[in-house]
């Protein structure tokens, strides 16, 4: 998995080796940036919600956002998410948060630009959130 735009083109992303986490393949994050792209020209705060290995927030960081926090329930997937802000150097211009998405956006006081949501399939409570 790899960044397709933005100043970290290219650059590849660490993917956990379980079957918890299912990113968002290289194509789709495409065509959803291009899509976004069409409507704004900027955005700079994200929330990548259920965000697995960050490759949709670490995308927008990519293409100019200023700062996106990151929030995922499964301590692996925070590391990763860690692991990969770290190789292509978004480190400062993000936070990860280790909890569930309900318990964040108890907290979570920013207004966001954007908002990426890619929930587990099997997740129940996700029918509770977006409601």
């Amino acid at each position: 998995m790899r960044i397709t735009g933005g100043i970290a083109k290219g650059q590849q992303l660490k993917v956990p080796k379980n079957d918890l986490v299912r990113p968002t393949t290289d194509r789709v994050r495409e065509a959803i940036f291009s899509i976004l792209a069409s409507l704004t020209s900027h955005w700079s705060r994200g929330l990548d919600l259920f965000a697995g290995t960050g490759a949709l927030g670490i995308e927008a960081l990519s293409r100019d956002a200023e700062w996106v926090d990151f929030v995922d329930q499964q301590p692996k997937s925070c590391a990763i998410i860690k692991q990969n802000l770290h190789k292509v150097g978004f480190s400062q211009k993000a936070h990860v948060y280790c909890c569930s998405v309900a318990k964040a956006l108890t907290f979570l006081d920013s207004k966001y630009d954007i908002v990426f949501m890619d929930p587990p399939y099997s997740d129940p409570s996700t029918n509770n959130i977006i409601m």
